[in-house]
C-alpha cells in the first residue's frame, strides 16, 4: 500500500494556500468603474486618455459626409471613449474568472483523459497496461471534484455572476434590443442557458457513473475467483467509449468553442480531445515514474515507461496534425468570419500562440523521437513538463482572447489559479492512491503485464 508522505501533503497545501491568495488578490484588484480603468490605462501609457473627448472650434465630418458642430463631435468622441472604457472594464473583470476557468478545465480534462485511456485499456483487453491501472484510477479520483467545480463555474455563468460566456447576455437574442446579434440568435436552439446546463449535467453524470462502476468492478475482480467482473468491465468500457466520443465533442463546443460564438470548427472536438489525451498520458507517465523512484511499482519496468512515452510522442504529433489542419485551412481560405479567430490570437497573443505550438510539437519531437530517450525517466519527466505547460497555454489561447481580449496578462489571477488547482490535484490524486493496493491483482492479463518486455 502507498502511504502519502508528509512532505507531499505539505507541498500540496502550500500550493493551494498560495494559489488561493493569488486568486483572491486577482479578484480584489479588478477595477470596478470606468474611472478606475481610465486611471489604469493612463498610468500604463495607453493612448486612451482625455483626448477622446476634446473638441476644437472647427467643424468635423463623419464617414457619410455629414457636418457636425464642435460640440456634437466632442459628444461623439466622449461617447466613443466611454464605450471603449466600458469594454475594457468588462475584459478586466473577466480576467480572474477566465484564469480560474482555464485552470479548472485543464486539470478536469487531465482526469477525464485518464478515464478515457483507462476505458480503452479495458475495452481493448490490453496486456501491457494492468500494472498501471491503479495509477490511472488515482488520477481519475480528481474527476468528481473537478466535475463539481466545473458545474459551479457554469452555474455562476448562467446566473450572470460572471460574463465570460458572451452569448448568455439575453440582449443578444432579443430582436428589440440594440445589441441584438442575428448569428447568436440563430444558434440559440443550442446555445441557451437551460440546454447548456442540462447537457453539462448529462456529461458529468455519464463520466462519473462510468468511473464509479468501472473502478468498483476492478476492485471486486481482485477478490473474485472467476472473470465475471472483468467481463462486465469490458462491456461497460466499450459502451462508455461510444458515449465519450460523442459527448466529448459536444462538451468541447459548449465549454470552450462557445466562447467565440460566431466561430466554429468541425475539427474542434478532436483538437480538444488530442490535447486532453496527451496531457493525461503524460501525467500517468510522470506519476508512475515518481512512485517507482520512491520504491513502489516494482512490477513496472522500462518497457511500460517506453510505451507511455510512445503515446506521448504519438499524440503530440496527432495534436499537431489537427492544429495545422484547422489553422491552415481557415487561414488559406481567408473567410472573414473564420479567419478572425486566428488573426486575433496572432495579433494580441503572438508569444503564447506560437510558443504553444513549439512546446507541443517541436520539443516532444526533439526529446522523444529517439527510442532510447523514451526509456530514460528524467528525459520523459523533462518532456512531460514541457508538454503539460504547452497544453495549459493551449487552453489559455482558446479562452482568453474571447473573454479578455487584448487586456490579458500573466499575473496573480493566472498563477494563483494554476497553483491552487495543481495543489488540489496533487492532494486528491495521491490521497486516492493510498486507498487501495497499487497492483490490480485480479486482472486476467496481470502476468502478461508484469513480464511485458520488448
Amino acid at each position: 500500500m502507498y502511504t502519502l508522505p508528509n512532505k507531499l501533503k505539505l507541498f500540496a497545501i502550500i500550493f493551494m494556500v498560495v494559489g488561493a491568495i493569488g486568486m483572491v488578490s486577482g479578484f480584489l484588484t479588478v477595477p470596478g468603474t470606468t474611472a478606475e480603468v481610465k486611471e489604469m490605462l493612463a498610468s500604463h501609457g495607453d493612448g486612451h486618455g482625455d483626448d477622446h473627448g476634446e473638441a476644437t472650434h472647427d467643424e468635423a465630418k463623419d464617414s457619410h459626409g455629414e457636418t457636425k458642430t464642435a460640440h456634437e463631435a466632442g459628444e461623439e468622441a466622449h461617447g466613443s471613449e466611454e464605450e471603449h472604457l466600458e469594454h475594457v472594464l468588462h475584459q478586466m473583470q473577466n480576467r480572474p474568472w477566465s484564469a480560474l476557468y482555464i485552470a479548472a478545465f485543464f486539470f478536469f480534462m487531465i482526469s477525464l483523459g485518464a478515464l478515457a485511456f483507462y476505458a480503452i485499456q479495458h475495452a481493448s483487453q490490453a496486456g501491457w497496461s494492468p500494472v498501471l491501472f491503479r495509477v490511472m484510477e488515482g488520477i481519475t479520483a480528481y474527476l468528481p471534484v473537478g466535475s463539481i467545480i466545473m458545474l459551479v463555474l457554469l452555474l455562476l455563468s448562467v446566473f450572470h455572476i460572471n460574463h465570460i460566456f458572451h452569448w448568455m447576455d439575453p440582449e443578444l437574442v432579443n430582436p428589440e434590443s440594440e445589441h441584438y446579434d442575428k448569428l447568436i440568435a440563430g444558434k440559440s436552439g443550442w446555445l441557451n442557458p437551460t440546454g447548456f446546463l442540462i447537457r453539462a449535467v448529462i456529461y458529468l453524470l455519464g463520466f462519473n457513473a462510468y468511473r464509479y462502476f468501472s473502478r468498483k468492478w476492478t476492485r471486486l475482480q481482485d477478490d473474485a475467483t472467476d472473470t465475471r467482473w472483468f467481463k462486465r468491465n469490458f462491456k461497460l468500457s466499450a459502451g462508455f467509449l461510444v458515449f465519450f466520443i460523442y459527448i466529448e465533442s459536444m462538451m468541447s463546443w459548449d465549454w470552450i468553442m462557445s466562447f467565440d460564438p460566431h466561430w466554429f470548427s468541425t475539427l474542434f472536438g478532436w483538437y480538444v480531445f488530442a490535447s486532453m489525451f496527451v496531457s493525461a498520458i503524460t501525467v500517468i507517465a510522470m506519476i508512475t515514474i515518481y512512485l517507482k523512484s520512491k520504491g513502489y511499482l516494482d512490477f513496472v519496468n522500462n518497457s511500460h515507461i517506453h510505451d507511455l512515452a510512445k503515446f506521448m510522442f504519438a499524440f503530440s504529433i496527432f495534436w499537431t496534425y489537427l492544429w495545422f489542419s484547422q489553422f491552415m485551412l481557415i487561414w488559406y481560405a481567408n473567410i472573414p468570419e473564420e479567419v478572425t479567430y486566428f488573426v486575433t490570437r496572432i495579433e494580441d497573443y503572438k508569444l503564447p500562440f506560437f510558443g504553444m505550438v513549439a512546446m507541443n510539437f517541436i520539443f516532444p519531437v526533439l526529446l522523444l523521437m529517439n527510442s532510447d530517450y523514451k526509456r530514460m525517466n528524467w528525459f520523459v519527466i523533462m518532456a512531460g513538463i514541457v508538454i503539460l505547460a504547452g497544453h495549459y497555454i493551449d487552453v489559455f489561447n482558446m479562452v482568453m482572447p474571447a473573454t479578455v481580449g487584448s487586456s490579458w496578462f500573466i499575473g496573480l489571477p493566472e498563477l494563483g489559479s494554476l497553483f491552487f488547482f495543481f495543489g488540489l490535484f496533487v492532494w486528491v490524486v495521491f490521497t486516492a492512491l493510498t486507498k487501495a493496493p497499487l497492483l490490480a491483482s485480479g486482472s486476467p492479463f496481470l502476468k502478461e503485464s508484469k513480464h511485458f518486455h520488448y
